[in-house]
């Protein structure tokens, strides 16, 4: 079966975490000028578009996204139907969710995909608190990917990451989702390794497998 590809194209007017660096692009080499070949100059935070967050994004002294387990981002993944999450997916949201046991790469389908197809950055959007984070943990998740540019709620970011990070969950942000329908995929996503940087943008991937 196909590749879905399931990570945002980064581009002019994305929609970007406010405060965070704007996506920047200039050719500083233009066959036209040089005869020679055209290059490319960028400028764009760490957690532009589809990224990874590595433990030193929240906590001080963790690790880089050089030291993120690979093996927690390439394998069998669950596309899980969160659309009728209307507040926060904390513990009892959480635990209300169709997940199948055994599944421990989890993608959360939420409305987020509406704020998207608008292009703009809307703080209501769907994500983890902390008690959701600590009851995927309680799950024994590996890897929490979520479709906007937060896996934590706008007002909470720093109790759902710690939480997350500091039980060593691999956090995948900026998912754009509504092409992949509920269900099991085999997932590829691999970060840029960006030495002691606090984040990867990523190029994420999406097979469907038999469940």
């Amino acid at each position: 079966m196909s590749w879905i590809d399931v990570s945002v194209p980064i581009e002019d007017g994305m929609i970007t975490w406010p405060g965070d660096p704007p996506y920047v692009h200039e050719l500083v080499q233009t066959i036209a000028e040089s005869g020679i070949c055209n290059v490319t100059r960028l400028d764009f935070g760490a957690h532009t578009g589809t990224h990874v967050d590595a433990p030193i994004h929240f906590i001080e002294g963790a690790a880089g996204i050089e030291e993120t387990p690979l093996d927690a981002l390439i394998g069998p993944a669950w596309v899980v139907d969160a659309t009728g999450v209307g507040g926060p997916i904390d513990a009892g949201a959480f635990r209300e969710l169709d997940i199948p046991d055994g599944e421990t790469r989890l993608l959360f389908r939420t409305t987020n995909g509406s704020i998207r197809s608008r292009g703009i950055f809307d703080p209501a959007f769907v994500a983890f608190n902390a008690s959701g984070a600590q009851a995927a943990i309680d799950g024994g998740v590996s890897l929490v990917g979520l479709d906007f540019l937060s896996v934590a709620i706008f007002d909470d970011a720093v109790a759902t990451h710690r939480t997350l990070l500091g039980a060593g969950v691999v956090v995948l942000e900026g998912l754009d989702l509504r092409s992949a329908k509920p269900g099991p995929y085999e997932l590829v996503c691999l970060p840029l390794n960006v030495a002691g940087c606090d984040g990867g943008p990523a190029r994420a991937l999406l097979r469907p497998r038999a469940g």
